[in-house]
């Protein structure tokens, strides 16, 4: 009984490992395929009306396809989705290349140590998971304690940032701004005059144009966008906030199920090793 319990928790750990494997590295690519064209056309700028809607292409991105998608928006679109000027590495592809990394080591050494009924492996397998969980757990914690900081600061970071629009080198920034604006059609990180600073006149990037034309962000103020781009993501996010808790929770549910299984399994044998010996 108790060897047909460990035989089941081994190949329920190898195919809960072999997925996440999977899932990084094959169907990464079919996306990066599938976007292909919709990524190419956001290094452009367009007008409001040629983009594709943004649920589109956040909902499929959830839970697939983090590796790749991470190292070609990093051959092909630089530092893509970067808005910081303090930490110009913290990109969308870079974020997106560590996790794909992570999330395929951890996965792949879990296999083995299943496969194998390494005890090596399998402790290795518990505790990479159980630090990942415990780093989670922090990040959350502190984001609620220093919810107020954290606005501050990011408002003033991407103010700043600002500043490197449409710059040598900053293709990454600049492509996010124009995105962002013309997608969730907003101007700015509190205002559309936060970019009167930048260009010392007032003018603001075509992206924040209500009805895009080359040279539109020289006209007047009422052909562009009013509204805040930081408080217009900020309520998108709150308007999905119970996705994002059901995708946490099922994250969380799922690494918890991975410590349970890892350290079953090794107790059982580490049990077995003894008996034997």
């Amino acid at each position: 009984m108790a060897h047909n319990c460990l035989q089941c928790i081994k190949y329920l750990m190898f195919v809960f490992n072999l997925l996440f494997w999977t899932l990084n590295s094959e169907a990464g690519w079919q996306l990066v395929h599938q976007h292909l064209e919709i990524i190419w056309r956001e290094s452009m700028p367009l007008a409001p009306s040629e983009l594709p809607p943004k649920k589109h292409l956040l909902e499929q991105l959830g839970g697939c396809g983090i590796l790749g998608v991470g190292i070609w928006l990093a051959v092909t679109q630089g530092n893509f989705a970067t808005l910081s000027s303090s930490f110009p590495s913290l990109s969308a592809a870079n974020l997106l290349i560590v996790t794909g990394t992570f999330v395929m080591i951890i996965g792949f050494v879990g296999c083995i140590g299943a496969i194998k009924e390494n005890k090596c492996l399998l402790l290795s397998f518990f505790i990479m998971l159980l630090i990942i969980f415990l780093l989670e757990l922090a990040v959350v914690i502190l984001f609620f304690v220093y919810t107020d900081k954290i606005d501050k600061y990011a408002q003033r970071d991407l103010k700043k940032g600002l500043h490197l629009y449409g710059t040598d080198g900053n293709i990454g920034l600049t492509n996010a701004w124009s995105i962002i604006q013309t997608d969730f059609r907003c101007c700015g990180v509190s205002n559309y005059t936060d970019w009167f600073e930048v260009y010392n006149t007032t003018r603001v990037p075509d992206s924040c144009c209500l009805e895009f034309s080359e040279n539109c962000g020289l006209h007047s103020p009422g052909t562009w966008w009013k509204a805040p781009c930081y408080e217009t993501v900020k309520i998108w996010l709150q308007e999905n906030l119970l996705a994002v808790g059901i995708f946490g929770l099922c994250t969380a549910m799922v690494q918890i199920l991975g410590l349970t299984f890892a350290m079953t399994m090794y107790c059982q044998v580490v049990k077995a090793d003894t008996y034997c010996a």
